[in-house]
């Protein structure tokens, strides 16, 4: 295997475990009715949990 395979194997599993966090991260501040903090078009902002989407895809690139 070379090096361009094993550098995609490992951004995949460092990708799977960002969403996986998200996801759990998502669960967690519902539970505790806590705000998420985010920035919106560069500003930061307190949102209700549970207006956002419990998943998210990160964009892998191709190559």
């Amino acid at each position: 295997m070379g090096t361009k395979e094993q550098l995609k194997e490992e951004r995949d599993r460092i990708v799977k475990g960002l969403e996986e966090t998200y996801k759990k991260l998502v669960e967690y501040k519902k539970q505790k009715k806590s705000p998420m903090i985010v920035v919106r078009n560069g500003k930061i902002e307190a949102v209700d949990p549970h207006e956002i989407l419990p998943t998210t895809l990160y964009k892998r690139s191709a190559g």
